[in-house]
């Protein structure tokens, strides 16, 4: 199956989100997962464990057992329905426009004409309206994780200073890892297990029984176990701090661990080294401001109306002498910048997205932006300077600082996925299943643990 065929695949795997139309019910169809006010149909999941099978259709030796299989497939469709719900509660939307750009875009970067794709795709199982759907749910998904970011994830300059002062090289580290997962508030015997399991594990791998990948594919609790664990490039700043002494002095293919972290016990390794040192000439410009934001949805005001109304009458305040960082405290939803006024630091001019940084950017010094919106929410920022640096040395900082906040993201978005699986309501109706109820927090089904001999 060639490359594009193949990505859609997994996409659809991941975020199929066909809805139960009557042209879908079919007499033979049933419900296998009731999740908060919706239902993951039969004929979805086993789409998506078809798609999987697809994938791996040479390397069937490195799936789990089908039933294991089908509970971690069914458990990622339960998080991608989720988190559509989140971000349709949150006000993200995604127009039809953005999703023919997506399909279009693919199409014309793998020299695929639209109805070849559809061609395809029907003889895979599948229809166009399928890969939309599965196409909006990413997109909303990412936008979800972009607002996430953008809200809670703040990276100080004195963490880039920290950084920067212990990395020796430019290098970038390509790394896979295994987890084995703890529910919160883990008992001994829980523990026990989880530690028997990644030991027999690792014992299986040192033993050169199975790959790493394959392992992960096999036994991982994580998110990304059916991609073999990969975790794709990272600088020392997005490597936890447990590893990345480690990392440095590491040959490809080696593996460390275990090491028990906030989810579970971990194996990491390294794929790969690759040199990424900064460069380039000249100058960039860097941005100083602070801001107030306020969302819409869930969580937030009623609408954009609401949002924009409520910006104006704080503007108009600070226009009459009210301190611009005391209303950020007060007012701005943007929980990792309110409690210090709002402040944002020095950033470079693309660092919070191009529309963010242009408002900022049109400002004189001093001045307060009207509203305006973005991924995030809606805004009113008040540019507090602007600065010229050499372009190598904010090319440096600017990887460590995204490094760092994608390190800090993948935590707090992991706690997050953790917080919204438990508080809502999921009823597994798998054959042989008990009704889950809302507040069960387990982790993803995975294989019987391997023994610590073999």
């Amino acid at each position: 199956m060639n490359r594009l065929f193949a990505c859609l695949l997994a996409v659809a795997a991941v975020f199929s989100t066909a809805q139960a139309t009557a042209q879908q019910l079919q007499p033979v169809d049933r419900i296998v997962a009731v999740v908060d006010e919706d239902v993951i149909l039969r004929s979805e999941l086993d789409r998506a464990l078809q798609n999987v099978l697809s994938q791996y259709a040479t390397r069937q030796d490195q799936l789990p057992p089908r039933d294991v299989l089908e509970k971690q497939v069914l458990e990622r469709l339960i998080l991608v329905r989720l988190q559509v719900a989140r971000a349709a509660a949150s006000g993200i939307t995604v127009s039809d426009q953005e999703v023919d750009g997506a399909i279009a875009n693919v199409a014309r970067q793998n020299n695929v004409a639209p109805d070849q794709l559809g061609e395809q795709l029907a003889r895979d199982g599948m229809t166009i309206a399928d890969l939309r759907s599965s196409i909006r749910d990413e997109i909303a998904i990412q936008r979800l994780r972009q607002s996430f970011a953008q809200s809670r994830i703040s990276v100080s300059e004195g963490e880039v200073d920290a950084a920067l002062a212990g990395m020796a090289s430019g290098n970038q580290y390509h790394l896979a890892h295994i987890l084995v997962g703890l529910p919160e508030g883990a008992t001994p015997d829980q523990i026990a297990a989880a530690q028997k399991k990644i030991d027999g594990i690792k014992g299986q791998i040192d033993r050169g029984e199975i790959d790493f990948a394959a392992a992960a594919v096999r036994y991982s609790d994580s998110p990304n176990a059916l991609e073999g664990g990969d975790l794709g490039w990272r600088s020392l700043g997005e490597i936890p701090p447990t590893f990345a002494q480690a990392i440095t002095t590491m040959q490809a293919g080696q593996v460390i661990g275990p090491v028990r972290g906030p989810s579970g016990f971990q194996l990491l390794q390294l794929v790969g080294t690759r040199d990424a040192s900064a460069a380039g000439a000249g100058t960039v410009t860097q941005l100083q401001a602070r801001h107030i934001l306020v969302r819409t949805g869930e969580g937030g005001v009623a609408d954009d109306a609401a949002a924009q109304a409520k910006l104006e009458t704080l503007r108009a305040r600070i226009a009459g002498g009210a301190d611009f960082a005391a209303l950020a405290k007060e007012n701005s939803a943007d929980t990792a910048t309110a409690g210090k006024g709002g402040e944002l630091g020095w950033f470079a001019q693309d660092a919070y997205g191009a529309d963010f940084g242009a408002q900022v950017a049109a400002l004189q010094d001093g001045q307060v932006s009207a509203p305006f919106k973005t991924e995030a929410g809606w805004h009113i920022v008040q540019r507090e300077g602007a600065r010229q640096v050499a372009a190598a040395d904010e090319n440096r900082r600017q990887q460590v600082r995204e490094g760092i906040g994608q390190r800090k993201l993948e935590e707090e978005w992991d706690r997050y996925l953790r917080e919204l699986r438990g508080e809502s309501y999921v009823e597994i109706r798998l054959a042989g299943d008990t009704a889950a109820p809302a507040t069960e927090t387990a982790p993803p089904a995975t294989a019987p643990a391997p023994a610590d001999g073999g």
